[in-house]
């Protein structure tokens, strides 16, 4: 059932991927069928898409196992690497492996990178691309990552757009739900929102130090906020994310903050509930796209129409399962993987594991949702640009 393989590749395991490379079917894989958990909600009358988001994809090279980050004029060797479609195809991608119709606008280069994140975002992934467009004599933006000992250091580099994907967006299919950032062009999801999508919305570190509440001012177009503890308070001068998460919800119908390995707080003003959710005890690897995976999850707890504790908490499992693997868009969890998680749960708690039992206690409403039967999954952490003529050697 599983999604996921142990690490990110390199070599014969990971030329297998490359495009146009066919990878064997399982002898059950005519049994599985993809896993759409909004089913039961579905009718005739909704938008093609579950989610729409915007942004930039980037070529991201990641080098892991390395005892130390490099000095300055020094070389060192990892121990792995891998490459998968960073940026927004972060978000993309762990709104796709949670069964969410997922599409996504941005600009493509046509260059190989160009050409690789497409068909892995598009073909493998499942992702609509149908507003988003290819340029000619445009490179992918890149970015090389160096993670050792829960530190990294990055390199990036990429050009603006020829076209805006303002201009984009407006071809995108409608959508039920959007991610956005609130510190970029809001005019497309204000439109959006007036056409009755949900907008969820998140906002990054502010380099100027000021944190100024106006640059809260859009949340008046968004159903739900979900800054992390160190954003939360700043912007509401607040001392405690506890704190924070009510004034927050003063804005927004449903406010969340999160604060990492301490949890995550929630509020939602529509259904009156307040929920706190402690983080699922895991050994991070790489934190890298946790906030998206956790966003994924909260999209499709809140069109799943889940109580806003299970939703809190589904999203949490999603995140800790993601940084227990490298890579970003790779990391994010399927259904296999969340399956999993919970059979091995299950039986540690029936074992007498102290720990275990505890945890599943917060967790049993996963035996209404997880798949009843084998379902298709994506395999995890295993992507890495190749050569078409690598994949048929291997």
């Amino acid at each position: 059932m599983t999604d996921r393989p142990d690490a990110l590749t390199d070599g014969p395991a990971a030329a297998s991927h490359a495009p146009g490379a066919a990878t064997p079917a399982p002898p059950e894989a005519a049994e599985r069928q993809d896993w759409d958990p909004l089913a039961s909600l579905r009718t005739p009358s909704d938008p093609p898409l579950d989610v729409l988001l915007s942004g930039t994809v980037f070529f991201d090279i990641v080098f892991t196992g390395m005892d130390r980050l490099p000095q300055p004029g020094e070389e060192l060797w990892s121990k792995g690497m891998g490459s998968s479609p960073g940026g927004i195809a972060n978000l993309a991608t762990a709104a796709a492996r949670l069964g969410l119709r997922t599409g996504l606008v941005a600009g493509f280069g046509d260059d190989a990178y160009g050409d690789w994140m497409w068909q892995t975002l598009a073909e493998e992934e499942g992702i609509d691309l149908s507003a988003s467009r290819r340029f000619d004599d445009f490179h992918s933006a890149l970015t090389v990552s160096i993670a050792a000992h829960g530190d990294r250091a990055m390199a990036t580099h990429g050009h603006d757009l020829p076209e805006p994907l303002s201009a984009m967006i407006a071809r995108a299919p409608a959508a039920r739900a959007a991610v956005v950032d609130l510190a970029g062009e809001t005019s497309w999801w204000a439109e959006l929102a007036r056409g009755g999508a949900l907008i969820f919305a998140d906002i990054g570190f502010d380099a100027t130090g000021r944190w100024d509440p106006a640059d809260l001012a859009p949340l008046a177009h968004c159903h739900a906020f979900t800054p992390n503890a160190l954003e939360a308070t700043a912007y509401t001068r607040t001392d405690s994310p506890g704190r924070a998460v009510r004034a927050l919800a003063e804005k927004v119908p449903l406010a969340v903050v999160t604060d990492g390995v301490d949890g995550a707080y929630a509020i939602d003003a529509s259904t009156g509930e307040e929920a706190f959710c402690p983080a699922v005890p895991v050994h991070a690897i790489d934190t890298t796209g946790a906030g998206d995976v956790f966003a994924a999850g909260m999209v499709l707890g809140t069109l799943a129409e889940w109580p806003l504790d299970q939703r809190l908490r589904f999203a949490s499992l999603c995140s800790a399962l993601a940084v227990q693997q490298f890579g970003g868009s790779l990391a994010a969890p399927g259904w296999g993987d969340i399956t999993d998680w919970w059979r091995h749960l299950s039986d540690g708690a029936a074992d007498g594991d102290l720990r275990a039992a505890f945890t599943r206690g917060g967790y049993e409403f996963l035996d209404g949702i997880v798949p009843d039967r084998p379902v298709l999954g994506r395999r995890r952490a295993q992507g890495t640009f190749a050569l078409r003529s690598d994949a048929g050697r291997h």
